[in-house]
């Protein structure tokens, strides 16, 4: 059941001074659709309703069903949700009623038509694409414009973009601020500032880009902010840009202490050379689906999906060396089955909103129980079950501790885990026999390969699976334009150079005797030539300077 009741505070940890919402509204249901209202009972426009009902999206989730009443009549809101409870439409939908497109009556009458009316801020490239596309899904029949702002991709196709005219903006804070500081993006005729996981966005930094591009938007307008945690500077910035906001507040009655309980949660201690192994092992167990692999780094994220792939697995990695445009096919493929299995670091992995990934591995023991609960939350989306596999190193026994402490887990010391143990087998349900290699007969999906791969004009990133180093390396060795030119410049540099080393060579008495003369307010100084005298039994028998090249002698 849904209650609805008056909240005092709203107080945090630390002691800071907290914001005292209007109401607070509480949810202890599962994300599941409500079958008794549709989203037409909430007085969302019929074009939205229809383009959601195209899309197989009939019901609102919880989230949405407390969120649309309270959204739609213009209050400001906190929502407190973790990923996968469907809060994308709890705020999309009321940005798209809200806005005014080109069709709809009063659209000529505005201040600037065609200016931003909406402003989606998010902390990842990836939650961008993937918050424009659930937004373009809803407008299918509603003629209203959206664009994505992000980093990685040129300016150029942006700007245009901004400058045709559009309705909603979506991007991160990064490639957004460029924009607005270069008068591209105007902020003035915003109606509506929705912040999307505001604590992540605190984390990775963007908090004051945030709150410069608040304060570029109109004092009178709507704000919704959602975050799965509530820190301080959250919590301060909510004081100071919404007005009386409605506390929403997503609780799982599946939820045990901070973990869900439809998610099942296995702890091994393994060892670093033999993870690939046991990895193998698991990616054939019965039922697996979709997969998510996390590493720390961006070259064991690459090392993995390499390896995975080798032995018949169709893996894909997707971390910060790679451009954008490998990072997107990565995601495509994944999304469109042509890989089941998606290796990623934390931040690169932060827009993969895929509701049926049925198995997480940590492929390393995470920093804190922040990050492991990020992880973990990947799987059981939407109601459904799913599997969380973390490997701890003999190293992270202390600090595997505390997040076992801090978590409730009742996990202190993982079992030791290698490829050939016996509970692997069982408790992951893996058939007896299974080897390290997929079997062909099993290598059903087309690879990554098979998406396409966008020329996205990137900037300052290479536009392969090879990522950036490749191309810093050309940079700093000064190579790189050579090459891109299919070595033909190349080629005719070092030719003309060769020849103008030779010229100079040969004309460089000349060149010395001319040079007073064109720097007219330099001294006059002639290089003289350099002479070799011969001696023979101490007498001079030849002089260099008499005839000849300087420098040359006779005999």
């Amino acid at each position: 059941m849904s209650e609805l009741h008056t909240h005092q505070l709203l107080t945090d940890a630390s002691g800071t001074e907290t914001i005292e919402p209007e109401e607070t509204i509480i949810s202890d249901e599962t994300p599941h659709e409500i079958a008794e209202k549709s989203f037409a009972d909430y007085n969302v426009r019929a074009d939205i309703v229809e383009s959601l009902a195209d899309a197989g999206i009939t019901h609102p989730f919880p989230i949405q069903a407390m969120t649309l009443p309270v959204a739609l009549a213009g209050h400001d809101i906190i929502g407190q949700a973790k990923t996968g409870t469907g809060k994308t439409l709890g705020f999309g939908i009321p940005a798209l009623q809200r806005v005014i497109g080109q069709d709809d009556p009063g659209y000529a009458k505005l201040a600037v038509p065609g200016a931003p009316q909406a402003l989606v801020i998010v902390p990842t490239r990836e939650l961008a694409v993937q918050v424009a596309n659930d937004l373009q899904t809803a407008s299918r029949k509603r003629n209203a414009r959206i664009t994505t702002i992000y980093g990685g991709r040129a300016y150029e196709p942006q700007v245009e973009a901004l400058q045709q005219g559009v309705e909603v903006v979506v991007g991160t804070p990064g490639r957004l601020i460029d924009l607005y500081k270069q008068k591209h993006l105007s902020l003035k005729n915003v109606k509506l500032v929705v912040l999307d996981e505001a604590d992540e966005m605190l984390d990775l930094g963007f908090l004051p880009d945030v709150e410069t591009l608040i304060a570029g938007t109109p004092a009178v307008r709507q704000t919704l902010l959602f975050s799965a945690t509530m820190p301080g500077p959250v919590i301060a910035m909510a004081r100071r840009y919404m007005t009386q906001p409605t506390h929403i507040r997503a609780a799982d009655p599946d939820d045990e202490g901070l973990t869900k309980r439809d998610i099942r949660q296995l702890i091994y201690r393994a060892h670093s050379m033999d993870k690939t192994e046991v990895v193998a092992r698991i990616l054939q167990a019965r039922g697996r689906g979709r997969t998510i692999i996390f590493t720390k780094t961006k070259r064991t994220a690459a090392k993995v999906a390499e390896e995975l792939v080798d032995r018949g697995f169709a893996a894909a990695a997707i971390h910060g060396d790679l451009g954008q445009g490998a990072r997107e096919q990565a995601l495509r493929a994944f999304r469109n089955n042509k890989v089941d299995v998606l290796v990623a670091t934390d931040v690169a992995a932060r827009g993969i909103d895929v509701d049926d990934v049925t198995h997480v591995i940590n492929y390393q023991c995470v920093e804190d129980e922040k990050i492991y609960l990020h992880r973990v939350g990947r799987t059981g989306r939407a109601g459904n079950k799913g599997t969380a596999v973390t490997f701890v190193d003999w190293d992270d026994m202390p600090r595997w501790a505390l997040i076992n402490k801090a978590l409730g887990l009742s996990v202190p010391e993982p079992v030791e885990t290698y490829s050939s143990s016996p509970h692997l087998y069982s408790d992951l349900d893996i058939p007896e026999g299974t080897k390290g290699r997929l079997p062909r007969d099993k290598r059903t999906l087309a690879g990554v390969d098979a998406e396409v791969l966008e020329d996205l004009g990137e900037t300052g990133k290479k536009n392969s699976r090879g990522g950036r180093d490749a191309s810093r390396s050309r940079e700093r060795d000064g190579r790189g334009r050579g090459k891109d030119d299919g070595g033909k410049a190349g080629g005719r540099d070092s030719a003309r150079s060769g020849e103008r080393r030779r010229r100079t060579s040969d004309s460089a008495p000349a060149a010395d005797a001319a040079a007073p003369a064109a720097d007219g307010d330099q001294p006059s100084r002639t290089r003289r030539p350099r002479t070799r005298t011969r001696r023979r039994n101490g007498e001079v028998v030849a002089a260099a300077d008499k005839g000849g090249q300087p420098g040359s002698s006779e005999g």
